[in-house]
């Protein structure tokens, strides 16, 4: 292979740098064709002053390469650092998070010996774009974002993954039974996606009775996708049950730029001692190399490293008395997969990786924004300490005028006016919600929240009300 792939490495924190050197010494005796540049990242940059972790120069450098194999980083305690991971997932646009969660039975302590589940999580939205406010001294609320955009991509990622590795099923775990509208939306992108790809498997499962299913058998999926949280706390789940979290690897995948790193942190208790397993940054380097159209070395690296794990050379995270043959730290770990470089497992199933075909952006296609709207009312979110929503309605409801009228009001989102229940436990955040008689305008609506903030009522947070193609654009109140 003549022609090198330039790739940007972050050595990290802890643990970081001893189990990278481990990871680019097997990548080097497996002859991949890389053209690494360095970069400094994590704590030290962060006690610097620097509270994205980060430098200038080192955003340079990922552009330019547009692959990232990063080692794991400790970032410091106390208010005012970001995190990296997200922090870079979000600026290069990486939508996807990749983790294969494999066991390795009976090489390596598992319930669950025939687990081979990939999770595919959105990465950009929903919770985790950190929308936060605090509404009351009792109340705090954060947003949940789902896209249309955003879902299509993940999905369609989703579809084409398991197309190219020829996986049988793609699923899908969202809860519209409660989240309609956001949950809904994921869900009904994955019906309009799927019905394009007719060759896989498709199915939903509402995510809690999904995640049990997942823990007790594993084996009956194949590909999940899900959004941001859900996927974040279920791809955890599954590489522990799988065997360790300490084996998985994760890709996070955009249309420019990716990053490939271990799911586990820098374990900075462990640093300086040869002990770490470096199974994970190296797995995550083998999706690198699936990504980077080195299919040949990512497969040579993978089996050698199965081969390793059945021949009962282990760290001391997976050392079992009986099963594993030797322990061995960081250093000769790395040793015995460069010596099985060019050999396959006898008892593990052997892996084999294609080509990734050129592909058009994840973003063709996406389906246009509807955009006939049309503004129906307005949401007040107001701090009341009494607690009583019989008083906040005899005093808001008399300011609406103008074509608007006092539709409800909510606590938690249950309807406590009209016809509330006393048993109905109440915070100090109500929700009002006034909904015009006919049609309506931002000034109109505007006027209501100034009558009502000119009546002394604390406004913490307003919302606008509106239609799309005649359906509503947002929830009804529990209990409305």
């Amino acid at each position: 292979m003549s022609q090198k792939t330039p790739i940007t490495v972050a050595h990290g924190d802890g643990i970081g740098p001893e189990i990278m050197s481990a990871t680019l010494q097997i990548l080097e005796a497996a002859g991949a064709a890389l053209e690494i540049e360095t970069i400094e990242i994590g704590e030290k940059v962060y006690l610097r002053g620097n509270t994205a972790g980060i430098e200038p120069s080192s955003w340079a450098s990922l552009l330019r390469t547009k692959v990232f194999l990063k080692a794991p980083i400790t970032t410091p305690q106390g208010g005012g650092f970001k995190s990296l991971n997200v922090t870079t997932r979000k600026t290069l646009g990486q939508y996807a998070n990749v983790r294969p969660c494999v066991s390795y039975h009976p090489f390596v302590d598992t319930k669950h010996p025939n687990m081979d589940v990939v999770i595919v999580r959105e990465n950009e939205e929903d919770l985790y774009a950190g929308i936060e406010y605090q509404l009351t001294p009792e109340v705090t609320s954060c947003i949940k974002l789902i896209s249309r955009p955003g879902s299509e991509k993940i999905v369609r990622y989703a579809f084409e993954y398991a197309r190219l590795h020829k996986r049988r099923k793609v699923t899908c775990f969202m809860k519209d039974n409660i989240m309609k509208m956001t949950d809904g939306l994921f869900h009904k992108v994955f019906d309009e996606i799927g019905a394009q790809y007719p060759e896989i498997e498709k199915e939903v499962w509402i995510v809690d009775i999904g995640a049990a299913k997942m823990a007790d058998s594993p084996e009956t999926f194949d590909v999940i996708v899900m959004p941001n949280l859900y996927g974040d706390i279920l791809s955890d789940v599954a590489a522990q049950i799988a065997g360790s979290v300490g084996l998985a690897g994760s890709a996070n995948i955009g249309d420019k730029c990716a990053m490939f790193e271990a799911i586990h942190g820098s374990a900075p208790r462990r640093a300086g001692q040869n002990l770490a397993n470096p199974s994970g940054l190296l797995l995550g380097s083998v999706l690198m190399l699936v990504h980077i159209n080195q299919p040949d070395v990512a497969e040579r690296v993978h089996n050698g490293w199965l081969r390793t794990i059945e021949d009962g050379v282990h760290t001391y995270d997976i050392f079992t008395e009986g099963v594993s043959t030797v322990k061995v730290g960081t250093r000769e770990f790395a040793a015995a997969v460069c010596e099985r470089l060019g050999q396959k497992p006898n008892r593990l199933k052997p892996v084999s990786y294609a080509r990734r075909p050129a592909t058009a952006s994840a973003g063709a296609g996406l389906t246009a924004a509807n955009s006939a709207m049309e503004l129906k009312g307005i949401d007040l979110f107001v701090y009341w300490p009494t607690r009583n929503p019989n008083t906040l309605a005899e005093a808001v409801g008399k300011l609406a005028g103008d074509g608007m009228s006092l539709q409800v009001i909510d606590n938690r989102g249950v309807k406590v006016w009209p016809a509330g229940m006393a048993e109905t436990f109440c915070t100090d955040s109500f929700r009002c919600r006034f909904v015009a008689e006919g049609k309506t305008d931002m000034v109109r609506l505007l006027d209501v929240a100034h009558r009502v903030a000119g009546a002394g009522i604390e406004i913490a947070l307003t919302q606008t009300l509106r239609s799309f193609n005649g359906q509503l654009g947002y929830s009804l109140v529990q209990g409305q």
